[in-house]
């Protein structure tokens, strides 16, 4: 089963574009989403992050994302360290759910994959770029938080050049090209691959 990475930073279009590939019938693991509900359920994950970052980060019996992120967001060793914990374990959970899929290739939408080193655990990756101004402008329509706040959250992922680094493919979703067209023939070079 071929493994194909989509990352982008935030506000990039990456779920755009991964509607697009499900409804071309190949199946999408959201890494983001699956590290969220690992951090509450996974036996090993939840007693690391007690561990690592004590047990306030708990309240009745669920994550406080926010107290999480309180502590990650203003100390890049405690996101490096949370990643550490998180991420190896997605990996697992993607490995067992590809493992499950019937279809010529699987995606994994994942935010951080230079960041975690998961592009090196997939056999291609796709770029989804847009420009910063217009990633802002999405996201702080989407989030209803304000520019500064997107602003900080991208210093948090890695820059376009670096992304561009690792990815064998790239998709523009600039609001100036189709970005269907786009999908629809590297679907077709991802199928002839597999």
């Amino acid at each position: 089963m071929r493994t194909i990475g989509i990352t982008g930073g935030i506000g990039s279009g990456k779920s755009t574009v991964c509607k697009i590939f499900r409804v071309l019938g190949i199946p999408v693991f959201e890494a983001d989403t699956e590290g969220k509900a690992l951090l509450n359920t996974d036996p090993e994950v939840r007693p690391a992050v007690i561990d690592r970052f004590g047990n306030e980060v708990y309240k009745n019996g669920s994550l406080d994302r926010n107290a999480l992120a309180t502590i990650v967001f203003s100390d890049p060793e405690a996101l490096k360290d949370l990643n550490a914990i998180v991420h190896p374990a997605v990996r697992k959970a993607f490995a067992e759910w590809a493992a499950m899929q019937h279809a010529p290739y699987v995606i994994m939408e994942a935010a951080l994959l230079v960041e975690t080193g998961g592009h090196k655990y997939l056999d291609e990756v796709i770029l989804v770029c847009a420009p910063k101004d217009l990633r802002i402008k999405r996201t702080t329509a989407r989030d209803g938080v304000g520019e500064e706040a997107v602003l900080a959250r991208m210093r948090n992922q890695a820059t376009e050049d670096q992304r561009k680094a690792i990815a064998d493919h790239v998709i523009m979703n600039d609001d100036s090209v189709l970005v269907i067209p786009q999908v629809l023939a590297l679907h077709e070079i991802l199928i002839q691959a597999s």
